[in-house]
């Protein structure tokens, strides 16, 4: 088990799927965990869930985009659960929102978290970054079989962009930080049932056809991604940084 004791977690996203997910696994491994979200009220419910089971949260309302609330989000951490050792860069949305609500929110709202949360964990004697990545930030992507052009140039073109973006900073600041006790890392999830590919999971052929994209023939679940994420949290990571590690089914070893 990835001991988490007496450490706080910021997790970004946490209002539902694997940013939930992740708040109650890291909250079961024994960290408090400030659950932020765009959507205050998505983001307690994580926390209720967490008091449920005996574990400690707090929640706040914030958008990644903007930086200024990225870096009050810190503050407000410390101030509220007495310290933070572990950064979670976790918020994001699908393809669909076109190119710059993509990048603002997939990669420069990773860049936010990144920009100010590596130096305040490094000042604070260190700490562990993880960002989610995705597959899409592996390799190229397609959501169905054959992908209308417009869904390419304004859905796919954009995600993939900011989810390779996404893996090229986790390597730059694993690079910068590490030797400030900073370890940064990425997950890159293959196709997760959580609500942003619920969309996709609708039409049954389209589903069939994502599972087909994974070898293990199954859509992964957001338990799956917050146990890693735990781990790459804990110190029984304490030797990895700059790794975008695929949690994804096989996905991309096609």
């Amino acid at each position: 088990m990835s001991d988490l004791q007496g450490k706080v977690a910021l997790i970004t996203g946490a209002g539902s799927g694997i940013g939930r997910a992740s708040a109650q696994h890291m909250a079961a491994n024994g960290a408090a965990v400030m659950c932020a979200d765009i959507d205050f009220q998505a983001a307690e419910g994580t926390v209720a869930l967490i008091a449920e089971s005996g574990g400690r949260a707090d929640s706040l309302a914030m958008d990644v985009a903007n930086a200024d609330e990225v870096r009050a989000a810190l503050e407000m951490t410390v101030a509220k659960l007495g310290g933070l050792h572990v950064l979670f860069n976790n918020a994001g949305v699908g393809g669909g929102r076109g190119w710059d609500d993509t990048i603002a929110i997939n990669l420069s709202g990773v860049f936010h978290g990144l920009y100010y949360g590596a130096p305040f964990l490094a000042a604070r004697g260190g700490g562990s970054i993880i960002n989610t990545a995705s597959v899409a930030g592996l390799v190229g992507l397609t959501g169905s079989a054959t992908p209308p052009l417009d869904e390419v140039q304004a859905g796919a073109g954009a995600y993939v962009a900011a989810k390779h973006g996404v893996v090229g900073l986790t390597k730059q600041y694993a690079v910068s930080f590490g030797p400030h006790g900073v370890r940064v890392n990425a997950i890159a999830p293959g196709y997760i049932e959580t609500p942003m590919t619920a969309e996709f999971r609708q039409d049954e052929a389209t589903k069939e056809y994502i599972i087909s994209l994974h070898p293990l023939g199954r859509l992964g679940q957001p338990e799956e991604i917050a146990a890693v994420a735990t781990f790459l949290a804990s110190d029984a990571a304490s030797f990895i940084n700059g790794v975008t590690l695929p949690v994804d089914g096989g996905y991309t070893a096609r």
